[in-house]
């Protein structure tokens, strides 16, 4: 068991000498050579960036929920998948892992086993787990493209949605994720030959760090493996009866204020933030945020607790997707120096929403999902908006709430608002592509994507 440290977080089983500090690489326990600040691909690096203190290439391997372009909600998905391309065409030696749900199985199309199937304890079942690997993004370092791998358990993530339906969790969440964890860090050692820097995102994979420090920590393999664990959305926790402790397989010696307890819930986030070496979320300011009682959410001194482990880090995406000048998603190609093909994306957006196509009326489109954290409130509150000789389009999923309300404005208006709840990747390239201007409402942790 992980002793616990002065400032009430769980040690880490690494050595002293790789203890975190100040940046987040060295935080691991790494030595990095910052990639150059340009658009992939980078020109191959001269020595590995990423290193041990023994001079050791590190792997790295993202443990997350949703990934562009198989399977997403919003923008944590397109995040990791940006960051993972940039790694790898710097040169690292980089892996995803996710679940193999029903969409990202029919959007990944070419996918092939690896190694047999192997079996997860999670609490008191046996699980059969495969691991499987897209097979278009090959395997090969040479490449300079991450590896993709896919956690299938059919019963588990073989449904219609990733976290739910009809605006409602599926009440299995805490034991589909908690087997996503465990499986991953069971199939590691198939994912990469070691030493491995784990990056754990959001509370869905939180557990990994965890399991990583209790269920592995007198295994050898997994004593190279370092830990970070990036906060996206800190509004979202994994809070869960205590009950749910035996059904995961961890301890109830883990129920206490300085690792998994919180208000008397067990609190997956917080678990995952006290076990990792280092932690980080999409901004310098959001960081500073989360260490306040106001931006917090019941966690900000989890966040004070962590000190120099825990930094922010501004969010980017990937240029050569957004590019609209060689952007394949979108209806016509166009540049700041040449606008005249923005008008054919902004007519052809119109007809997708069945809009009437009138050049001279602008576009405010709003892509995100439908929840209070993204600011609907701040729309919906106030009808002047809607008064306003313009159109309106609403593309995302979410609350129940906020679509039923979009749904009504936009049978009030069918020739002003257009609304569209099922999510795809391209259809937020042409809406980002013919639209006039972007609404970005938000409560908290403002620092998205869509404004980049």
């Amino acid at each position: 068991m992980p002793r616990p440290r002065r400032d009430g977080v769980a040690a880490s089983a690494l050595d002293a000498t790789a203890r975190p500090r100040a940046t987040v690489p060295d935080a691991a326990g790494l030595t990095a050579t910052p990639p150059p600040a340009a658009a992939i691909p980078v020109p191959a690096p001269r020595e590995p960036p990423l290193q041990r203190g023994d001079g050791k290439s590190v792997s790295v391997v993202h443990v997350v929920a949703e990934l562009a372009p198989f399977a997403r909600t919003g923008g944590l998905g397109e995040a990791v998948h940006s960051l993972a391309r940039f790694q790898a065409s710097a040169g690292i030696d980089t892996a995803i892992v996710m679940p193999l749900y029903r969409a990202a199985r029919e959007n990944a199309r070419a996918i092939e086993q690896v190694g047999e199937p192997f079996e997860v304890m999670l609490g008191s079942t046996t699980e059969t787990v495969r691991l499987f690997r897209h097979a278009v993004t090959g395997r090969s370092r040479e490449q300079r493209t991450p590896r993709i791998y896919f956690i299938d358990h059919p019963h588990f993530f073989d449904r219609p949605g990733l976290y739910g339906e009809n605006g409602f969790d599926y009440p299995d969440n805490p034991r589909r994720y908690a087997l996503f964890s465990l499986a991953a860090l069971v199939a590691l050692p198939r994912i990469a030959e070691g030493p491995v820097l784990l990056h754990a995102h959001d509370w869905h994979a939180a557990l990994a760090p965890v399991y990583l420090r209790t269920y592995f920590q007198h295994e050898a393999w997994y004593r190279q493996v370092s830990t970070v664990l990036s906060v996206h959305n800190a509004g979202f926790q994994g809070q869960y009866p205590p009950e749910i402790l035996p059904e995961i397989g961890l301890p109830w010696s883990l129920f206490n204020w300085r690792q998994l307890e919180w208000y008397g819930k067990v609190n997956v986030l917080k678990g995952g933030l006290a076990f990792s070496d280092a932690v980080t979320t999409v901004s310098p300011t959001h960081a500073h945020e989360l260490r306040t009682p106001a931006g917090g959410f019941g966690l900000h001194d989890a966040f004070i607790a962590l000190r120099e482990r825990f930094v922010g880090i501004v969010n980017g995406i990937d240029q050569t997707l957004w590019n609209p000048e060689t952007d394949t998603q979108i209806t016509a190609r166009f540049s700041r120096d040449n606008m005249e093909n923005k008008r054919k994306c902004k007519a052809a957006i119109q007809r997708a929403f069945g809009l009437p196509q009138r050049a001279g009326i602008p576009i405010f489109a709003m892509s995100a999902r439908l929840t209070y954290q993204k600011g609907l409130e701040l729309i919906l509150g106030y009808p002047d908006y809607f008064a306003l000789d313009a159109q309106f389009i609403f593309l995302g999923a979410g609350d129940p709430k906020y679509e039923a309300e979009l749904r009504e404005l936009a049978l009030r208006a069918p020739t002003r608002i257009g609304t569209e709840f099922n999510f795809t990747d391209r259809l937020e390239h042409r809406l980002l592509a013919g639209a006039d201007m972007c609404l970005m409402p938000s409560m908290y942790e403002p620092c998205g994507l869509t404004q980049m």
